[in-house]
């Protein structure tokens, strides 16, 4: 069982539904120029900096992935954020396909 990781305090940046990255993604560009790496705490955003680092919390139960922005995207009307597979794994994201998050900067 993992530790549980405190929640990061304060008004969230953004709030709405994340998915993550096919599997068969992995190995093309992302908009920053480095390869999709399913196995990389790696996460796309519309706006924010590539380097960003975020924490991606799901609403409905507080569980958390801290990922870095190196990609564009989604580009699904009310999605906020696509993040790689091992992210989504370790929130459950997998299982659901999409879940509704807060985003946080760190």
């Amino acid at each position: 069982m993992k530790t549980p990781v405190p929640q990061p305090s304060g008004d969230p940046f953004e709030c709405g539904r994340a998915s993550y990255y096919a599997d068969s993604l992995a190995g093309n560009g992302t908009s920053s120029g480095e390869p999709y790496d399913p196995l990389k705490y790696t996460a796309a955003h519309k706006t924010l900096p590539f380097g960003t680092k975020i924490r991606v919390v799901r609403t409905d139960d507080n569980r958390s992935v801290n990922v870095v922005v190196n990609d564009r995207g989604p580009f699904t009307p009310g999605r906020i954020t696509d993040i790689s597979r091992v992210a989504a794994e370790d929130i459950g994201l997998v299982i659901d396909g999409t879940t509704e998050v807060c985003i946080y900067i760190r």
